[in-house]
């Protein structure tokens, strides 16, 4: 599954209200490590399809949310579950690691079930 664009608008619907867990990119188009997650980020999208949503927010288009989520350093990528964080990570890092930063195998084991 391709990323879903975040914005105020559906934030509530694709968010807050998503039956599964999920990933939030929250990126801006100059950041360099940015450019260097995205890639993984949609593997990860490819990868955990079914089990977990996948979204990005360009925190220069999306300024509420950025600072809804008290955005200082980018790359930030959070994990949601029932409209709350559950996990996150900031800066770039391989794909690996980022996996496990996130804990993405427990927060998506009983979509898997």
């Amino acid at each position: 599954m391709t990323p879903i664009d975040i914005t105020k608008d559906n934030f509530e619907q694709e968010v807050l209200k998503s039956d599964q867990p999920v990933l939030l990119d929250l990126w801006a188009a100059w950041c360099g490590p940015c450019r260097m997650v995205s890639p993984i980020v949609d593997e990860i999208a490819q990868e955990y399809d079914g089990k977990l949503k996948v979204g990005k927010i360009d925190v220069d288009a999306e300024q509420e949310l950025a600072t809804a989520f008290q955005v200082q350093s980018i790359p930030m990528i959070l994990v949601m579950k029932d409209g709350e964080v559950v996990s996150g990570a900031l800066g770039a890092r391989p794909k690996a690691a980022l996996i496990e930063a996130l804990e993405l195998d427990t927060h998506t084991a009983a979509a898997a079930a």
